[in-house]
């Protein structure tokens, strides 16, 4: 549903995108005041990044910054570099807490979760050593968009 690269510019990412055609993109901020229930590796812990999200034909892209705190993205740059580093899905027929526990069935554990405006749940499951990326769950309600971004890269679509 998702493919996400972690890089250490946003800018920089995102003008590579568009030049192979890839945007407009919206921006957001994650942080304490938009994400609730923040977690790392078991743990409540507070970290920050912005992201950018846009469409290429069926393709939903995510580039994601990390801007202070322990991640599963500082994680990724440092081992790494900047690159893919999960491949995002829905649910499927199974609910959110149905799909993470399946997952902890055959031995992978959430290593990152929260809950972007109280509404869209999402966690991290650590498949990397096993797949190459992570994988990340999201639970959009039905019927929900996301909210006006904090600014567009690199303008607004037409009207």
């Amino acid at each position: 549903m998702q493919i996400c690269v972690v890089t250490r510019d946003l800018y920089r990412m995102l003008e590579q995108f568009t030049r192979i055609g890839v945007g407009p993109w919206r921006i957001y901020t994650f942080d304490q005041n938009t994400v609730r229930d923040q977690s790392f590796r078991g743990e409540r812990r507070p970290h920050s990044h912005r992201l950018a999200l846009a469409w290429s034909g069926t393709t939903f892209w995510e580039v994601i910054q990390p801007l202070h705190g322990d991640t599963i993205y500082t994680e990724w740059l440092e081992r790494h570099g900047e690159g893919i580093q999960h491949v995002a899905q829905t649910c499927g027929a199974l609910t959110f807490d149905e799909r993470i526990r399946e997952f902890g069935r055959r031995g992978y554990s959430v290593t990152q979760s929260g809950n972007f405006e109280g509404k869209v749940r999402f966690a991290y499951v650590d498949t990397e050593d096993t797949t190459g990326f992570a994988i990340e769950l999201i639970d959009f309600p039905d019927g929900y968009d996301m909210p006006e971004p904090e600014e567009w890269y690199p303008a607004p679509p037409p009207k």
